[in-house]
């Protein structure tokens, strides 16, 4: 039997991932649950994509290094499907050397053979940021819909793809200024010169392989179409540098990379790597995707790999899926809107209950569509009304009458032979990856028990023919046995209770349609807690929306005591005093402060302070410094905290400004309102938006947080001119 490598999408790195996303991991993690439960040699290999525009613009956006950026979310989507219960083989990364290394070696073998061609293109120019802009740095009005917020690689609003030239009223996304087009060198990879080797390849691993149809549908458009020289190059900082005489300032475009990543997270699980991935004949490749991807895996990655002229293991399975939607629209990472992995932890249903909905419902031949009511509906039918049922009134009734234990004998023949046909028709689907199928055909089979424990009314015959009745309880207890096996791949944790209650753990595939040893009642419990009316429309309510209008809504709800309970947990005030002082090179009314916190190095921090005071009013004087608010870039300086400085009450216009000082405070001293409980700080960034919610003021002269004066031991600060007023 063949190793079975298995890969599900790289989920990209800079946003938390939503359900939609979740899909292709969790469906790889059930094939790769299977294939070892079968014993077969499998290794699931998954990471972050991580290097391109989107994670460049957003960590500019954040004020933190594309690698900052990356370390943080990389350790959210670990945390993620950790609670999923995913196991994959090794979960890794691809801002690594080896894939650095890997990426440059296949693009030297590629262009070696004559398959990379370079060309001289326009493309929009940012003069004050002196770069060439990538796609995702320009912003505009699309050309089709009339959407003002279009960027440059697509519409959010109307979906069209586009070119960043384009857009109309183009913007660079990082400073606002008008770009301006300018000629520009790019490699492009020559997929018609390198389509016969594609089709070659094709012909034999579509057909021998398991490929869904919509992958074959939409590769064989692409090539229908005509395959046009795709660029493989980008001017950015984040990527992987590309390995040729004048192109050293460029970058490879993340989709030329990324599906490089499967091979470079291999290596650096395994130093045997190539024993996956260049020994194509005893190796299956299956690969687990969203619709959107596949000509990636099915044309690009192919052919890059068919273009080196090396040995490589080649896709033999296509598992992809089309789009999973949300309460009638989209799941959107970039709107927030969908529920996402963070927001299912928060829910309290069990990680198990999350899977099954998933599977049952898996988006295989059409879109499907996520609401509230019908995950009740499926929970409450299905898991509860079919699986968790069978269990618990089969395995209490062998308790109450039996003692636990049925003994040896025989089993209902009949009975016994529909389940085995069944389970044979499961492990089928299972092996061509139709999970949905597969999953349907478990609660078939639960369903089939049912109502031949109904039927076969045990109640009665074990007094009118006890034999009979424990023929069926037999056939019944060993069916709820095998159930317990083959929900393994889809829900571990039910899996694992269920052949507890039956003394089996440890049981694998191989045990189907066995009905020896005799196996005694060891224990029961309910599996699942029904979700009722009123919880279903508390979760739809807080789940509705994007992201920012839930934290608006909460925000909204909280109460005076909330608010202190709030600022106790995420701010922290630190006394800082300021060692050097100098006024930013483009930015009239900004200071660029550098501030000794009583930490290991200096701060750094921007603010716009310059018509109020001068340098020698402040430098050497300690100020408040809010330590932990979320890094901001001011026109290229990177600013880590802001200090306080109250105003005039409602001075909407900023005319007026006093910074507060506490010179009467030691440096690194950290400042608290009066009467605020020991509390453990929440160690995420604090938002600025957040931030200015809370309510701090002076009155009387004191700083103060709802009205309580902030200080330190008995001390507090004070401000001297605008004694009654706002802080900020």
């Amino acid at each position: 039997m063949k190793k079975r490598l298995i890969t599900s999408a790289l989920p990209y790195v800079n946003n938390i991932p939503h359900l939609g996303n979740l899909t292709q991991v969790l469906s790889a993690d059930v094939f790769a649950r299977f294939c070892r439960s079968r014993g077969y040699e499998t290794l699931y290999i998954c990471g972050t994509d991580e290097y391109g525009t989107a994670s460049e613009t957003r960590a500019l956006q954040e004020g933190v290094t594309p690698q900052e950026l990356c370390d943080r979310y990389h350790k959210i989507h670990e945390e993620i499907y950790k609670w999923f219960n995913i196991d994959f083989s090794y979960f890794g990364r691809t801002s690594t050397p080896l894939q650095t290394e890997i990426v440059q070696h296949i693009f030297k073998k590629v262009d070696e053979n004559g398959y990379i061609i370079e060309k001289e293109t326009e493309q929009l120019y940012c003069p004050d940021c002196n770069r060439f802009l990538a796609d995702r740095f320009v912003l505009g009005t699309c050309p089709h819909c009339g959407y003002d917020g279009a960027r440059g690689d697509q519409c959010d609003k109307c979906g069209t793809l586009l070119d960043p030239t384009e857009l109309i009223n183009p913007k660079c996304s990082v400073c606002g200024a008008t770009p301006v087009l300018r000629k520009t060198k790019h490699l492009y990879l020559d997929l018609p010169k390198a389509l016969p080797l594609l089709e070659k390849w094709m012909e034999k691993a579509s057909v021998e392989g398991f490929w869904a149809k919509n992958a074959i549908q939409i590769t064989n458009s692409w090539i229908r179409d005509g395959l046009q020289q795709r660029c493989i190059t980008r001017d950015l900082k984040w990527g992987i540098p590309v390995p040729k005489k004048g192109f050293e300032d460029k970058v490879f475009y993340v989709w030329f990379d990324a599906p490089i990543g499967y091979i470079s997270i291999t290596a650096n699980a395994t130093k045997d790597w190539e024993y996956w991935w260049r020994d194509p004949e005893n190796t299956e490749l299956f690969q687990f995707i969203g619709k959107d991807n596949i000509p990636f895996h099915t044309v690009i990655f192919p052919s890059s790999l068919l273009a080196t002229g090396e040995k490589w293991t080649m896709l033999f399975h296509m598992s992809s899926t089309e789009y999973l939607n949300y309460e009638g629209g989209k799941f959107s990472k970039s709107k927030g809107i969908g529920i996402f992995g963070n927001d299912v932890q928060e829910t309290g249903i069990p990680a198990d209950v999350w899977r099954f909905y998933m599977f049952y419902n898996r988006p295989e031949s059409s879109d499907f569509t996520f609401t509230w009511k019908d995950f009740q509906e499926k929970l409450n039918k299905e898991l509860i009304g079919n699986l968790s049922n069978l269990v618990n009134r089969t395995l209490t009734f062998v308790k109450r009458f039996y003692n636990s234990d049925l003994g040896e004998g025989p089993i209902d023949e009949d009975l016994q032979k529909t389940i085995i046909e069944k389970e044979s028709e499961i492990t089928e689907n299972l092996e061509r990856a139709e999970e949905k199928a597969a999953i349907r055909g478990i609660f078939e089979l639960s369903d089939i028990g049912n109502k031949a424990f109904q039927d076969g009314e045990p109640w009665k015959m074990r007094v009118d023919n006890p034999e009979k009745a424990k023929r069926l309880l037999r056939t019944l207890l060993f069916l709820i046995r095998d159930l317990g096996v083959m929900i393994g791949p889809y829900m571990p944790e039910t899996s694992e209770k269920i052949l507890s209650f039956l003394g089996s753990s440890g049981l694998d595939w191989s045990s189907l349609g066995s009905c020896s040893p005799d196996i005694k009642v060891e224990n029961v419990e309910l599996l699942f807690s029904k979700l009722e009316d009123d919880r279903v429309e508390e979760l739809r309510k807080r789940y509705s929306g994007s992201q920012a209008d839930r934290e608006i809504r909460e925000e909204k709800k909280e109460s005076s005591s909330d608010l202190l309970k709030s600022w106790a947990e995420k701010v922290i005030l630190k006394v800082a005093k300021i060692v050097d002082i100098k006024r930013h090179p483009d930015g009239d009314k900004l200071y660029i402060l550098k501030l000794d916190a009583g930490e290991p190095e200096e701060r750094t921090i921007v603010s716009s302070i310059v018509p109020f005071y001068n340098e020698d009013e402040l430098l050497g004087h300690n100020i408040v410094l809010v330590s932990n608010l979320k890094p901001a870039n001011f026109r290229g300086v990177k600013s880590n905290g802001m200090l306080l400085a109250a105003a005039e009450k409602d001075d909407e216009s900023h005319s007026t400004c006093e910074v507060i000082f506490a010179d009467d405070f030691p440096v690194g001293t950290i400042l608290e309102y009066e009467g605020q409980p020991k509390t453990e700080k929440i160690t995420t960034y604090l938002k600025a938006s957040h931030f200015f919610e809370l309510p701090m003021e002076t009155i009387n002269g004191f700083v103060s947080v709802d009205k309580r004066p902030i200080g330190k031991d008995g001390k507090f600060l004070r401000v001297k001119k605008y004694i009654n007023g706002s802080v900020g």
